[in-house]
């Protein structure tokens, strides 16, 4: 059990990387990666609604959706708890500690609009997994979108200072660098198997 679990959160992590491998949460990818502070700072608050998320979804579907055979109003109700559960949070956060919601600042509002978090609640479903496995995987994809995140960032800030042609500086570069981080996350492809 514990290798199984292990090597989910491995394969989340590198070989099913969200933004790398899976492509979702590219919008951000592309737009906090400019610094590697706010990557870190997006990276952490993704990890933190992303297990949470994982969590309430999971349960309402187990427990609400499927016992009144209302299973198609899953995206729409995934989609309505996630928005809801990061309200939740920055108000929470706003009242709790204003030194962390004024550090996490414009990333909680963003991750409303992650496709990355819905990805992740949709396909713990689809791959049956139980709700500690869900918890565990959750916390794989989080950790390689902030490994991906950081990564791109640090890239990025090195390119600031390099001697890029006009018409490649900002996003072009940036997609291009992104497309060989997913080229050279495919080489962790037979790292793991089911």
């Amino acid at each position: 059990m514990v290798k199984e679990l292990f090597l989910i959160f491995i394969a989340a992590v590198l070989v099913n990387n969200f933004v790398l491998a899976r492509f979702l949460g590219i919008c951000p990818f592309l737009g906090v990666s400019g610094k590697i502070r706010t990557a870190v700072g997006m990276g952490m608050a993704v990890l933190f609604v992303m297990v949470i998320a994982s969590a309430v979804t999971y349960c309402l579907y187990h427990y609400v959706l499927v016992p009144f055979d209302i299973v198609y109003l899953r995206t729409i109700s995934f989609i309505l708890v996630i928005a809801s559960l990061v309200q939740v949070v920055e108000i929470v956060l706003q009242k709790i500690s204003a030194k962390l919601y004024q550090a996490l600042g414009i990333f909680l509002p963003l991750i409303t609009t992650n496709c990355a978090i819905l990805g992740l609640t949709i396909l713990t479903i689809d791959n049956k997994y139980n709700f500690f496995t869900s918890i565990v995987f959750s916390m794989g994809a989080a950790m390689g979108f902030a490994l991906a995140l950081v990564i791109m960032a640090g890239i990025r800030e090195r390119l600031l200072s390099s001697d890029i042609p006009a018409a490649l500086r900002g996003i072009p570069i940036a997609l291009i660098v992104a497309g060989l981080l997913s080229i050279a996350f495919l080489g962790f492809s037979g790292l793991v198997k089911f």
